[in-house]
C-alpha cells in the first residue's frame, strides 16, 4: 500500500504532467540545513514550469507520493532517517519506520502511482573491482524491469562507468543523451563514453517512452543529460582527487561497499565544498528538464495522455 499526497492526486486524475523527486539526497545527499533549503527550492523549479512535483519516501512506514511541509521537514532534519532500496520498503512498512528512497525504490514508487518521469542526480551502477566484490547497484535492475522515465547527470566517476554502460544494454535499458553524444560523468559534463542515441527536445522524448509502451516494453528511458560545464567540477582537481581517493582506499584496503562511501566523504571533504555545489547544480539542470518532459508526455496536441 502507499498514499498519494492531495496535490500529486489531483494533477494524476487530471492527466497533468507530475515529477518524480527522490529523496534519499535531501536525507543523505546534502548537509543540514542546506539539504531541506535544496528540497523546497527543487519542488518550486518543478511548480515554476507548471507540473506537480511529486517527492516520494517513507514516512512511518508508509510509501508517501508526494510529502506534505510537515513530511519533508523530517525527512530533512529527523537522524534516523533509513536509506531504503526496494528491498527494504516491505520492512519498513512492516515496522513503521520512516526513510529517504533511492533511485530504485523512488522509480519502482512512483511507476506504481502512475508517474512516468522522474529527476534524480546520478544513477547508481557498477562499482570498480566489481570481479572481486560484485558490488552493483540495484538501479540497475530496478529500471531494468521500471517503466520510468529518469533524468539523471550520468554516473559519478567513482564508479566503473564503462561496466555500468554495458550492463544497462545488457539489460534493455534505453539511454538517451539530453543535447550530447557524451555520457556525462556526474561532477564532469562529460566522460569518454560515445552514446548511441541523443535527443534536442522534450517531445522527442515523450515519442521515445510512447513508442516503448506500443512496443510493450517494461524497461526505463534514461536520460542522461550533463552539468552545465561552467559548473562542472574543475578537471584538475577532479582527477587528483579522485586518484588519490582511490590509492588511499587501496592503502586501507577498502573493499566492496566500503569503497564508495570512503570516495564521497573524500571529494567533499578535498573539494572544500565545490563538489557539493556541482551536486545541488546537477539535480536543478535535471529537474527543469524532467519538467519539461513531463509537459511534453502529458499532452499531445492538447489530449492528455494519463
Amino acid at each position: 500500500m502507499f498514499a498519494v499526497g492531495d496535490e500529486v492526486r489531483v494533477a494524476l486524475d487530471a492527466g497533468r504532467p507530475v515529477v518524480a523527486l527522490e529523496s534519499t539526497l535531501i536525507a543523505h545527499g546534502l548537509p543540514r540545513p542546506r539539504n531541506r533549503e535544496v528540497a523546497v527550492e527543487l519542488e518550486a523549479l518543478v511548480r515554476q514550469r507548471g507540473v506537480t512535483p511529486a517527492t516520494i519516501a517513507v514516512i512511518d512506514g508508509t510509501p508517501m507520493i508526494g510529502l506534505d511541509v510537515n513530511a519533508l521537514t523530517r525527512i530533512a532534519d529527523e537522524p534516523e532517517v533509513a536509506k531504503l532500496s526496494v528491498r527494504d520498503l516491505p520492512v519498513a512498512a512492516a515496522l513503521r519506520r520512516t526513510g529517504a528512497t533511492t533511485v530504485a525504490a523512488t522509480s519502482v514508487l512512483a511507476a506504481r502511482a502512475g508517474i512516468r518521469v522522474f529527476a534524480t542526480g546520478g544513477l547508481g551502477g557498477v562499482h570498480r573491482g566489481w570481479a572481486d566484490s560484485a558490488d552493483e547497484s540495484a538501479d540497475l535492475v530496478t529500471l531494468a524491469r521500471t517503466p520510468i522515465t529518469v533524468v539523471c547527470a550520468g554516473v559519478k566517476s567513482i564508479l566503473d562507468v564503462g561496466a555500468t554502460l554495458e550492463r544497462l544494454e545488457t539489460l534493455g535499458v534505453t539511454l538517451l543523451g539530453w543535447r550530447t553524444d557524451i555520457f556525462p560523468g556526474f561532477y564532469r559534463s562529460r566522460t569518454g563514453f560515445t552514446l548511441d542515441w541523443r535527443v534536442d527536445a522534450a517531445h522527442q522524448v515523450a515519442s521515445v517512452m510512447a513508442d516503448a509502451d506500443a512496443l510493450g516494453l517494461r524497461s526505463a528511458v534514461i536520460v542522461a543529460n550533463p552539468v552545465p560545464e561552467t559548473e562542472q567540477l574543475d578537471r584538475d582537481l577532479h582527477d587528483r582527487v579522485l586518484t588519490d581517493a582511490l590509492a588511499e582506499a587501496a592503502r586501507r584496503d577498502l573493499r566492496g561497499k566500503a569503497v564508495t562511501p570512503f570516495l564521497l566523504e573524500t571529494f567533499h571533504r578535498e573539494t572544500s565544498g565545490a563538489s557539493l555545489a556541482t551536486n545541488i547544480a546537477v539535480v536543478r539542470n535535471n529537474v527543469i528538464v524532467a519538467a519539461d518532459i513531463a509537459t511534453a508526455w502529458s499532452t499531445d496536441a492538447g489530449v492528455p495522455r494519463g
